[in-house]
């Protein structure tokens, strides 16, 4: 497959097939296209939490949704994925990576930075993930995690406090599912968000 087909081919998916399971050396094929997702200063500063079994796919739903939430349609439909992939990003990697000789921030300080790179790098790996998975013939969705269920999520999988929960992604085998009313807006046309040589 070319890489502009599966771009264009690639679309959030939130139902999945519970019979048909993703074996694990197809998912590690994808995580493994996520590592060379660009990062500042080679920092590579992201961790991928693998849930590919009914039990600790449940307990990632427990810890991670609130309990008003469960009786939503798009909650049943990303419930029915054999897997989800959870995605850190670890600041202290950057902040260590830049302190290094031929970085010479040695203060390690946050400040310097413009912008999160941390988050945004884990982001692009994701999308690698993303891709991987039309490619593969996979459905898969990213989503967000609530920040006020972040620690629920640590304490259920021991995941270090330097991490920061960037979102999850949801893999399986699609089954068919209610596409979402936000894609009635439409598409912004090229002209619309490409500006040359000034606004």
């Amino acid at each position: 497959m070319e890489l502009r087909d599966a771009i264009l081919r690639r679309r959030m998916v939130r139902a999945y097939d519970r019979t048909r399971p993703v074996p694990r050396d197809q998912l590690e094929l994808l995580l493994e296209l996520a590592t060379h997702a660009p990062s500042a200063g080679f920092s590579q500063g992201w961790q991928f939490l693998v849930l590919d079994d009914a039990g600790s796919v449940d307990h990632f739903w427990q810890a991670s949704t609130e309990a008003d939430a469960f009786d939503g349609r798009w909650l049943a439909g990303m419930r029915s994925a054999p897997v989800v992939i959870v995605a850190f990003s670890d600041k202290e990697a950057y902040l260590d990576r830049y302190a290094e000789p031929d970085k010479g921030w040695t203060d390690r300080d946050e400040g310097r930075w413009p912008v999160p790179y941390w988050h945004i790098d884990t982001g692009m790996a994701c999308l690698l993930v993303l891709l991987g998975a039309v490619e593969a013939r996979l459905a898969a969705c990213f989503f967000g995690i609530p920040a006020s269920r972040w620690d629920a999520l640590r304490a259920a999988f021991a995941v270090p406090e330097r991490l920061t929960p960037i979102g999850a992604i949801s893999v399986g085998h699609g089954a068919e599912d209610q596409r979402s009313p936000s894609l009635r807006r439409g598409r912004r046309p090229v002209a619309d968000v490409v500006n040359y040589g000034s606004f």
